[in-house]
């Protein structure tokens, strides 16, 4: 174990595969002796004591007074809200769904209900008859969530939510000063339980978990919800193991390091804020700034963020690639911003010529890794010295395996430098989807898990991503289930046949759309059709932005629709209506390659206008060839 009372260290521990090989010789348990977050957590707050974890702008005003909580005080809220829960009947087999913003209750929340059970964060902007479905299949028994308040319907949501289960006996609601009304009350005839959150745990002993419960790393700490389609939602088992493991990782692959600010724009229901900026975060000791309840999607934190990074001195920033795409357009002007050194990216691919703009621009470092829900965040991670387009290397006591599949057999282990599917093992990777028919497929011989991506292997054991194997649409970090919008289409008396793909966009990332066949005769318009989905489908970010009409699909030779065509025409399109728009004339084809996946080739009618058209498409995360 990393003596952190000792740091920072001369210098990197993991920097080469030969370190990892090195420290892994020693057993997982010797290295990393925690096995589940809560005590990872009040070793942390043992350490670090009146060291600040939290602080907290409601507004994101440069002068507005923040709340802050230190690392005793974290132990000792997550302790009063497990044993909150455990007053409330939560066991260690018991879910807990949280439907909250940034917020410091929103920790407090999900590592207490860890502590007690099962911990559920779900993404306060779905709809309510999805929440019901994912609580419902996480058979929550009590819903932590906002208070009734003017700038959000999360509560009116919740509640609706809690009324369409058979499960949900108790609603928490979390009253945040400023933002919410604490008188309200639950309608009229409900028959559920409200608790004020922070009046209820203050009630509580920050001593010990009541429960004197003993941890096992193979308990299940956390399900977190990663698509399905409509009825049947997709929930992925962490562990505590798989909690402990990635927090004492962190304090390996961060022991060169000073204690430091991060900044937390990132929702807390998503993996990466959960982990990273998470448990992970609060192992090493970094205060962590949470900037406002809507993060990065704050339309008044987000003009002052430069003013904001001088004040706390951030020196780290975890985001996805739209939020590097949303600075890149904020001016900096006179904030002294030299404090930042480091931007992880990631939960979606960057462009590189961006990313290279960006840190010339701002005289900061790109770091680009990769990781997943089911493998808790981390799969590689970016060393100091990263080959360029890499994501980076494995973890210690895992592995990362490339190969050709048949279904779920392998065929064939890949040779470095050969493009095929990867598959992980590890600490980090997670317990098995809820239900077993999801489990199907995501196995591969001997615990392999198969990510359903695509990419190779250097000699350095550095991975290099070259496209999907699976059918995800990734918008600014979020995964989109290509059912959840094929099956609503597909509903429709007039449709044939639909296939929902990505959209090339310079700042999501990807934008839902679909190909559809009309039945003959139909008259049916493009408006129309996105206006049925949008009033089946019940995650927003996943209704259609465009759709457009095919007389027949592209098939495989044994008749399966290829996706990867569709996709090649879309690309197509899209970068000829750049050069359109900029009145650049050129010849646009395109080829799905094995390492660098979808490709788009322009080859420009006046070569004086390369560089301009390498700039157009500088933002698209599919490889440009201009010549």
């Amino acid at each position: 174990m990393i003596d952190l009372a000792n740091r920072p260290l001369p210098e990197p521990i993991m920097e080469t595969i030969e370190n990892v090989r090195e420290f892994e010789k020693t057993p997982l348990y010797e290295q990393f002796p925690f096995t589940n977050s809560y005590e990872l957590l009040m070793n942390a707050a043992q350490q670090f004591g009146d060291g600040h974890a939290l602080e907290f702008l409601l507004q994101g005003l440069p002068e507005e007074k923040e709340q802050s909580t230190t690392y005793r005080e974290l132990g000792e809220q997550v302790t009063r809200t497990a044993n909150l829960l455990y007053s409330l009947g939560i066991n260690t087999a018991d879910s807990v769904s949280i439907i909250l913003p940034v917020l410091p209750q929103t920790h407090f929340a999900i590592w207490g209900a860890q502590a007690a059970g099962i911990s559920n964060p779900i993404n306060p902007m779905l709809e309510a008859e999805h929440m019901a479905e994912i609580i419902s299949a996480a058979n929550s028994k009590v819903i932590i969530c906002l208070g009734k308040s003017p700038a959000t319907d999360i509560w009116e949501k919740a509640i609706a939510a809690a009324a369409l289960t058979d499960s949900v006996t108790t609603i928490i609601a979390v009253n945040a000063a400023g933002m919410c009304d604490p008188s309200a009350t639950l309608p009229e005839g409900s028959t559920l339980t409200l608790y004020d959150f922070d009046n209820a745990i203050a009630a509580m002993s920050a001593e010990k978990l009541d429960s004197g419960r003993d941890f096992e790393a193979s308990e299940i700490a956390a399900y977190f919800h990663t698509g399905g389609t409509t009825g049947r939602p997709k929930l992925a088992q962490l562990t505590h193991g798989n909690m402990a493991f990635v927090g004492q990782l962190m304090q390996v692959y961060t022991a060169h390091m000073e204690h430091h600010t991060v900044l937390c724009g990132l929702p807390l229901f998503h993996i990466y804020g959960c982990i990273i900026q998470g448990i992970a975060s609060f192992a090493v000791g970094y205060r962590i700034f949470l900037m406002t309840p809507s993060g990065f999607r704050s339309p008044t934190a987000m003009p002052n963020i430069w003013k904001l990074i001088e004040r706390f001195k951030v020196k780290q920033i975890s985001a996805v690639p739209t939020v590097l795409m949303a600075l890149s357009e904020i001016p900096v002007g006179d904030a002294d911003i030299s404090s930042l050194t480091n931007l992880n990216s990631g939960a979606a691919p960057l462009s590189r010529p961006f990313e290279l703009s960006f840190e010339e621009r701002f005289n900061v470092e790109i770091g680009n890794g990769y990781g997943m829900t089911e493998t808790t965040s981390v799969i590689s991670r970016a060393p100091i010295d990263q080959p360029p387009g890499s994501v980076g290397m494995r973890t210690p006591y895992g592995g990362i395996r490339i190969v050709q599949l048949d279904g779920a057999t392998v065929t064939k282990n890949c040779e470095i430098g050969d493009s095929g599917a990867i598959l992980v093992k590890g600490p980090q990777v997670f317990a098995g989807y809820k239900v077993e028919a999801d489990n199907r497929n995501a196995w591969v011989e001997d615990g392999w898990f198969n990510t359903g991506d695509l990419g190779y292997l250097d000699e350095n054991d550095c991975l290099f991503l070259s496209g999907r194997a699976k059918d995800l649409i990734i918008r600014s970090g979020h995964n989109i289930d290509p059912e959840l919008i094929e099956e609503p289409i597909n509903s429709h008396t007039d449709v044939v046949t639909s296939v929902a793909i990505g959209l090339p966009d310079a700042y999501t990332g990807e934008l839902p759309m679909a190909y559809v066949v009309l039945t003959q005769g139909s008259s049916l318009t493009e408006q129309e059709l996105i206006d049925y989905a949008a009033g089946l489908i019940s995650e927003r970010a996943a209704i259609p932005k465009r759709i457009d009409f095919l007389q027949e699909m592209p098939l495989t030779a044994v008749g399966k629709i290829f996706r990867p065509a569709l996709r090649q025409k879309i690309g197509e399109e899209v970068v000829a209506g750049l050069l359109a728009g900029a009145n650049i004339a050129a010849e646009i084809s395109s080829e799905n390659e094995k390492k660098r996946g979808l490709v788009i080739k322009v080859v420009a009618h006046d070569k004086s206008q390369i560089d301009a058209i390498n700039d157009l498409v500088k933002s698209y995360i599919f490889s440009t060839d201009v010549s």
